[in-house]
């Protein structure tokens, strides 16, 4: 199995445990309904922000949303903000600390705001936001039962937002992926149906309501859209409508490097097409090297990473050769394991094969 394929599988799980996590009913208050995101004008220019990986032009940003906006969705974004930088580079954990301050400090402003303004539908937005990212994490570092915890809170929160407001599609975002998730779920993942005594999904409809957040969504309208990609690449097999979704969101978001890595895998791992994913991975490059992405070191080594996979799939030993040379000389700490990855691939093509 290659190393994406396997990697696919983990994620694919980490989503299911994620998803399944989310306890649907509603509460009710008993107010008036206030209806409508604070200012979403601002709030969503700095979303597109955190989804260019433009993070250090987030705190100009904020400026212009903390004050319009409630409290709560700074911090909401300042937690974002440190869950792309954690996905742009996974498996280091040195964001980790950091990103856990923030997003319980999200969680804590958004309770006492749902506290003290039960009627308001975007208090219960923003809290199950910040549960909903804290979850995306623990589900990362293998936490599962911990993101369990966390997602009760989830569809709750999203639910009551929607009974205050149903045009708030954001909402239904969260909502559609627990719907989506909840009906694909595999036997070995029923146990978690059991214990927390949750309901069954809507394959259709979960994914009509996560179309429908990306079409007419105020904030969430780049992140349902990298959501779905992964529905398309993993259950729905539409492999070419999911790699349409990523060309698209490359020209939305030109500077973040992880949607260029992602055209690569699709072409390799889903059309097994090693020259068009060389191709995607050389123009990356081309970009690292121009200072034309964000997090330009990063984006480097991945894609020459991806270049010598592609080289050795072509039977080009020695340009994967000089591509992985190339990494060992930059003794790269981003992304993590990739120098690890460098060296052992360089071993395995310096090694004679055995004749038989």
């Amino acid at each position: 199995m290659t190393r994406q394929k396997a990697e696919g599988r983990r994620q694919k799980a980490c989503g299911l445990v994620s998803a399944l996590c989310l306890l649907p009913f509603a509460l009710t208050t008993g107010g008036e309904p206030q209806r409508g995101i604070t200012a979403a004008s601002v709030v969503a220019k700095a979303y597109d922000t955190i989804l260019d990986a433009d993070f250090d032009r987030l705190a100009a940003d904020l400026k212009t949303v903390c004050g319009p906006a409630p409290p709560v969705a700074c911090l909401g974004l300042e937690a974002l903000s440190l869950w792309w930088q954690i996905r742009l580079d996974p498996e280091s954990r040195a964001r980790d600390a950091a990103f856990l301050a923030k997003t319980n400090a999200a969680i804590a402003e958004a309770e006492r705001l749902t506290e003290a303004e039960p009627e308001r539908a975007e208090a219960w937005f923003y809290l199950g936001a910040a549960y909903g990212v804290r979850a995306q994490w623990r589900v990362l570092r293998v936490e599962r039962l911990a993101a369990a915890r966390d997602g009760k809170r989830i569809k709750v929160s999203l639910e009551q937002a929607l009974a205050l407001d149903p045009s708030m599609h954001d909402a239904e975002f969260g909502v559609g992926m627990y719907r989506y998730y909840a009906d694909v779920a595999p036997a070995y993942l029923r146990w978690l149906r059991w214990l927390l005594q949750l309901p069954g999904g809507n394959r259709v409809e979960g994914l009509q309501q996560l179309e429908r957040a990306a079409r007419q969504g105020e904030l969430v309208r780049g992140e349902a859209q990298y959501q779905i990609h992964v529905l398309y690449l993993w259950y729905e097999e539409r492999w070419r409508d999911a790699l349409a979704i990523v060309l698209d969101l490359q020209s939305r978001y030109p500077h973040n490097p992880h949607f260029r890595q992602i055209e690569a895998e699709i072409r390799d791992v889903y059309s097994h097409d090693p020259a068009a994913s060389l191709k995607a991975s050389e123009q990356l490059l081309v970009l690292a090297r121009s200072g034309a992405v964000q997090r330009a070191g990063l984006a480097e080594v991945a894609a020459r990473l991806n270049m010598a996979r592609q080289f050795r799939a072509l039977g080009q030993r020695e340009r994967a050769l000089e591509e992985l040379n190339a990494i060992i000389a930059l003794a790269p700490s981003a992304p993590a394991g990739a120098l690890a990855r460098a060296q052992r691939m360089r071993r395995e093509l310096r090694t004679p094969r055995t004749p038989g």
